[in-house]
């Protein structure tokens, strides 16, 4: 799986980090629900709700967009900008 460092996201993806960290209280639904990882791409774990799903805003995009932030529950934090197709692993 390819990485991607902390630094070399987006402001709207920092943006949303630093909201889940502060426990934001996000208004979407989906923010903050189960992630499935039905595509099996990043790590199995025998855990349902292990990962939970977050909206990064795009720029100039109607709706939720392609970016997501994906969090597991051991901190461990995937992005991805085209829905669920490729993830990268943050590296802080």
């Amino acid at each position: 799986m390819q990485e991607v460092n902390i630094q070399d996201l987006s402001v709207e993806a920092n943006d949303v980090l630093d909201k889940i960290n502060s426990n934001f209280c996000f208004t979407n639904r989906k923010d903050g629900s189960t992630y499935y990882n039905l595509e099996g791409l990043l790590p199995v774990v025998s855990i349902c709700d292990y990962y939970k799903e977050y909206t990064v805003p795009t720029p100039n995009t109607v709706g939720r967009g392609k970016c997501r932030l994906v969090i597991g529950d051991q901190g461990e934090t995937y992005y991805t900008d085209d829905h669920y197709i490729s993830f990268k692993r943050i590296i802080y």
